[in-house]
C-alpha cells in the first residue's frame, strides 16, 4: 500500500491534503494512509491555542478546526503522534488514542494499531530527562512549567512499549533516536543544519529513550520530524537468537512549507486479506491492561519494575491468553469504532472569541475504551489528584520561556547510564524558536537548504533533481507465536544490507515506476512531493542562483508566497 509520511504538520492539513491530491492525480496512484510525525496542532478553537507552547503572537488557527467541526473530512485515513507544539488540553483527553476528527486518529501518549495488517506504533512528545520519570500529572489550566512538561515523554510509556514482543512494521517519534545520524549522510546533515554540529560531535543529538526503543523494537520503518530537515538512514541491528539481523529504515522529514521536503510516499507491503478498517492491536491492548495499575498521576519520580528481587512482577508482556481475553472484551471485533464526537465547540470564523479560556472535558471515546477493557482514564485521575503543580493557570508561553527542545534537559539524570542530555546546548533557530524570523547565508553548492536539487513538486514549475534517494518495501520476519488476529508476516530479506549505508530515497523528479540499480537490493521508488502552493516557474527558477540568502518566516507557516520565494 502507498503510505504518505509527513514531518511537522503545524496545523496545515489543507496544504498537506492538497499536496497528496495533486500527486495522486499527477502520478495516477492512490495514497492509502497518511502518517504525521508530530506538531500536529489539533486546535479546535481559540481556547486550545492558549494551550500550545508558543508565544501568543504566533498562535494561528490554521485549518484543523474545519475537520473537527465537520466542514471538511480528511480524504485519506490519517494517523499522527504528538510533538512539542500541540493543543495539549485536546490530546490529553485521549491518553490511549482516539479520533480527533473523522478519519484522523491520534495514537495517544503511546500506541500501536493495525491497518491492512501493518502494525503501526508511535510515541508522542519529546525527551526531557528532568520529566522523564514523572507520571502524567499535568491537567489544564497549565502553568508556565506544565505547559511544556505535558508534552515530555515519560518512562511509563516507554516501559509499556518495551513489553512488545511481536514485530512492528512502522514506528513514529517526534524527536530522533539518539545516534541515528551515524547511519546516514552526517556531513550533508551538518551542511544543512550547522547548529547541530555540537550535539552530533558530543553524541547528545536525539532521544536516548527512542534509541532504547529502536534497539528493542527494531521496526522495518522509523519515521520522525522535529529538526525540520529531511534525513534518511539505514541501521542494521545486531543479530539475535541466531536470526538474520534486522534492518530499520529511518526517515525524518521537514515542516510543511513550500520548497521543503515535508512529504514522502513509501511503498509498504500490506497483508492480503486483512481488514480495510483501522484496528486495535491485541498485544498492545493486553499490555495496557497489564500495566494499568502502574500509572500514577504524580510529579514524583517512578522507576519501572525490574528483575532485582524487589518486585513481584517485572515482565508485563502479553501472553496468548491475555490477548485472547482482549479479543473477548471487544466481542471479537478489533475494528476501532468510528465514535468521534465534539467535546468542545469548534472555532467559528464569523464569531471569533479571542478571549476564550481553554476548555477541558472527558472524552467519550476514552470513557468507552476504559469501560470495555477495565482501564483507568489517567486524564480524569490527573484532574482528581489536584496537583497544585499544574493549577497555576496560564495564557501561554512567553518567547523567553521557550524550551531548547532539540535533545534533552538537565535538572535530573534519566535512567540511562550514559545519559548526557544535560550537555546539550545547541541553539536551533528553525525548530526551537519557530516563532522567530531568521536569516542564514548558505554554503556554496547548497540551494534552498538542500543539496543537489529541489524537492518541489508543484503544478507549474520544474521538478528536476540529481538526488538518487530511494526507499524500500518492508522486510518482515515470520512470527512464531499465535496472535489473534495474526500479525503481518513476510520472509526476511535474503541478503543482509550494510549497517552504515544511508537509506536511499527517490529524486523529486522520479516517477513511482522509475527503476534504478538499487532496486536489485529491494528498494522501490517513491515520490518526495511538495505542497501545491501556487508557486510559479519563475519562483522555482530562483533556486538556481549562486549562494542564496535564506529568509524563513514561520509565524504563519504559510504566509505570503513572496516570503517563501525569497528562499531562493
Amino acid at each position: 500500500m502507498k503510505v504518505a509520511v509527513e514531518g511537522c504538520c503545524h496545523g496545515e492539513l489543507d496544504k498537506i491534503y492538497e499536496s497528496i491530491s495533486y500527486l495522486e492525480n499527477k502520478e495516477g496512484v492512490k495514497v492509502d494512509l497518511l502518517l504525521c510525525c508530530g506538531d500536529f496542532q489539533a486546535v479546535r478553537n481559540e481556547g486550545d491555542m492558549k494551550c500550545m507552547a508558543v508565544p501568543a503572537k504566533y498562535r494561528h488557527m490554521q485549518t484543523f478546526y474545519k475537520y473537527y467541526s465537520g466542514e471538511k473530512k480528511a480524504p485519506v485515513l490519517t494517523i499522527f503522534i504528538g510533538g512539542n507544539h500541540e493543543a495539549s488540553n485536546h490530546l490529553q483527553e485521549l491518553p490511549y488514542g482516539g479520533w480527533v476528527a473523522p478519519n484522523i486518529y491520534y495514537l495517544g501518549y503511546a500506541g500501536v494499531v493495525r491497518f491492512k495488517g501493518v502494525r503501526i506504533g508511535g510515541l508522542s512528545g519529546i525527551f526531557k530527562s528532568h520529566d522523564y520519570k514523572k507520571g502524567h500529572f499535568e491537567f489544564p489550566p497549565y502553568g508556565p512549567e506544565t505547559l511544556r512538561s505535558v508534552y515530555h515523554i515519560r518512562n511509563i510509556d516507554v516501559f509499556k512499549l518495551k513489553q512488545i514482543k511481536m514485530p512492528i512494521d512502522i514506528f513514529m517519534t517526534h524527536d530522533w533516536p539518539r545516534g541515528i545520524y551515524h547511519y546516514g549522510n552526517t556531513n550533508q546533515l551538518l551542511r544543512q543544519k550547522k547548529f547541530l554540529r555540537q550535539e552530533v560531535e558530543s553524541g547528545t543529538l536525539g532521544s536516548p529513550a527512542a534509541a532504547d526503543l529502536l534497539d528493542h523494537l527494531q521496526p522495518t520503518y522509523w519515521f520522525s520530524a522535529h529538526l525540520h530537515v529531511k534525513f534518511a538512514a539505514m541501521m542494521q541491528h545486531e543479530a539475535k537468537n541466531n536470526a538474520a539481523p534486522k534492518i530499520t529504515k529511518f526517515l525524518s522529514l521537514d515542516k510543511c512549507l513550500p520548497h521543503r521536503d515535508f512529504l514522502q510516499i513509501v511503498e509498504v507491503a500490506d497483508r492480503p486479506g486483512s481488514s480495510e478498517h483501522l484496528e486495535y492491536d491485541p498485544e498492545w491492548l493486553a499490555i495496557l491492561k497489564a500495566t494499568d495499575n502502574l500509572q500514577k498521576p504524580s510529579c514524583n519520580f517512578w522507576n519501572p519494575p525490574q528483575d532485582n528481587g524487589l518486585h513481584p512482577r517485572w515482565d508485563f508482556s502479553a501472553s496468548e491468553e491475555a490477548m485472547m481475553e482482549v479479543v473477548s472484551d471487544l466481542s471479537g471485533d478489533l475494528c476501532i469504532p468510528e465514535n468521534f464526537s465534539l467535546t468542545v465547540p469548534a472555532y467559528d470564523p464569523s464569531r471569533p472569541q479571542p478571549n476564550a479560556h481553554p476548555a477541558y472535558s472527558t472524552n467519550p471515546q476514552t470513557t468507552e475504551l476504559c469501560a470495555t477493557l477495565s482501564l483507568t482514564d489517567i486524564y480524569i485521575l490527573a484532574g482528581q489528584s489536584g496537583q497544585a503543580y499544574g493549577k497555576e493557570g496560564t495564557t501561554g508561553a512567553t518567547e523567553e520561556e521557550e524550551d531548547e527542545d532539540s535533545t534533552g534537559s538537565v535538572d535530573e539524570p534519566s535512567e540511562y547510564p550514559t545519559d548526557t542530555s544535560g550537555l546539550s546546548s545547541s541553539y536551533n533557530p528553525d525548530e526551537i524558536t519557530i516563532e522567530d524570523e531568521w536569516e542564514e547565508v548558505e554554503d556554496e553548492g547548497v540551494e534552498c537548504a538542500e543539496v543537489k536539487g529541489t524537492d518541489a513538486v508543484v503544478p507549474e514549475g520544474q521538478v528536476g533533481s540529481q538526488d538518487s534517494d530511494r526507499d524500500s518495501s518492508p522486510q518482515r520476519e515470520t512470527a512464531n507465536r499465535l496472535i489473534l488476529p495474526p500479525p503481518c508476516t513476510a520472509p526476511e530479506s535474503e541478503a543482509p544490507l550494510r549497517s552504515l549505508r544511508p537509506l536511499s530515497l527517490p529524486p523529486p523528479s522520479a516517477s513511482l515506476s522509475q527503476g534504478s540499480s538499487e532496486e536489485e537490493e529491494g528498494f522501490t521508488s517513491a515520490r518526495v512531493p511538495k505542497r501545491t502552493s501556487g508557486e510559479t516557474t519563475q519562483g522555482l527558477a530562483s533556486h538556481t542562483g549562486g549562494t542564496p540568502q535564506i529568509k524563513r518566516r514561520n509565524q504563519s507557516i504559510y504566509t505570503a508566497v513572496e516570503d517563501e520565494e525569497s528562499e531562493g
